[in-house]
């Protein structure tokens, strides 16, 4: 695919003993948001992690646009403009939230010279970061950590966002403010790769899917497509969109 922005071709990851992932191919195009779905267990995340370079693969090729990745340190993926939101969130919960945005904002040493522009953007995605701007992150709830997360990683621009499940544990309410987000982010021309669980998160936004099973994709192509056929979705997913 000519367009692509990320590319895993024959990609295999061993984790000690264990061969978590079985040759994955994946393409990411460019300036779309391409949702990674597949049961508990399938290996998106460790493919996430492996593009990140927080596991190598042991096989197979990782390129990003024209760059092999593949056994590139984390640091100098992240320098590419590659930003990763882990499920787990990374906050520094006893730093504030300026601080963990701070941190994310390579070419500021103070708050005060972070993009104005970009933070007023921001803080009109996510409104809790700019309410609790000086207090402790562990402070906050499940929901806005999850919008310091995401707003933290986009404190720059950056050509590619991972992020992985975002709406997991929030509510609804939550969940439609993060669509909105990451709507607007797609539409500055931001390539997004989501891992989701939330089947309506996913049909909203996407625009390509890949289904992963067993470390494997077992299916690619347009979300809408999957998101048509009730067969496909079961046989992929056990389940109905």
């Amino acid at each position: 695919m000519s367009d692509a922005l990320l590319t895993l071709a024959g990609v295999h990851t061993h984790i000690g003993a264990y061969h978590i992932l079985h040759g994955v191919d994946l393409v990411v195009p460019r300036a779309q948001l391409t949702m990674l779905l597949g049961r508990n267990g399938a290996g998106k995340t460790t493919t996430l992690r492996t593009i990140m370079g927080l596991w190598h693969a042991s096989q197979g090729k990782v390129t990003f646009g024209s760059r092999d990745i593949t056994a590139t340190g984390t640091p100098e993926i992240a320098a590419l403009g590659i930003a990763y939101v882990p499920e787990n969130m990374g906050i520094f919960a006893d730093l504030t939230v300026k601080e963990n945005m701070l941190l994310a904002a390579r070419q500021a040493r103070r708050a005060s010279q972070m993009d104005e522009a970009r933070l007023t953007w921001i803080f009109s995605l996510f409104p809790a970061v700019e309410k609790f701007w000086n207090h402790p992150a562990g402070k906050l709830s499940g929901g806005q950590k999850q919008m310091l997360a995401v707003a933290r990683a986009i404190v720059e621009p950056r050509e590619l966002l991972i992020v992985d499940e975002p709406s997991k544990g929030l509510a609804p309410a939550i969940i439609n403010n993060m669509i909105e987000a990451f709507a607007q982010l797609k539409a500055t021309g931001t390539t997004i790769l989501l891992v989701e669980q939330n089947i309506n998160f996913a049909k909203r936004l996407g625009d390509r899917v890949a289904v992963m099973d067993n470390g494997r994709v077992v299916h690619a192509g347009a979300m809408q497509a999957l998101a048509e056929d009730e067969a496909l979705q079961q046989s992929l997913l056990g389940l109905a969109i």
